[in-house]
């Protein structure tokens, strides 16, 4: 049973870093792009960030760049989202997703086929 499991939401001021873990089980790891995606309340989920399954290739939306980065440690079976400079637009509920070998369109929500749970991200002014 493939299960992901998000960590590291949380409540923090504007301007300030949190760092969110996805750690996966019951699946070949070094073989899934991870993604992270976001869900505001009252808005589509969006995604924000991919890493390729050998962490060869980094993929950042528009709204992130220069703010987050996303790591993988294949070891730990975890995928991290560091989150600098964060703003209050930032607040939502973040979900880490998995699928084998996937490339090219790592933005497209329905790509994905193994979903985390999710975790809260408050972010206040």
């Amino acid at each position: 049973q493939v299960q992901l499991v998000e960590s590291g939401g949380g409540s923090v001021q504007a301007g300030g870093s949190l760092r969110l873990s996805c750690t996966a089980s019951g699946l070949s790891f070094n073989q899934y792009t991870m993604g992270w995606f976001r869900q505001a309340p009252g808005k589509e989920r969006e995604w924000i960030a991919a890493i390729t399954w050998n962490g060869g290739s980094t993929y950042l939306a528009d709204s992130v760049k220069g703010r987050f980065t996303i790591s993988r440690d294949n070891a730990k079976n975890t995928v991290y989202l560091q989150m600098n400079s964060v703003k209050p637009e930032d607040t939502a509920v973040y979900y880490c997703a998995a699928r084998r070998f996937l490339s090219g369109t790592v933005s497209v929500r329905e790509r994905y086929n193994y979903w985390g749970q999710g975790t809260q991200v408050t972010v206040s002014s």
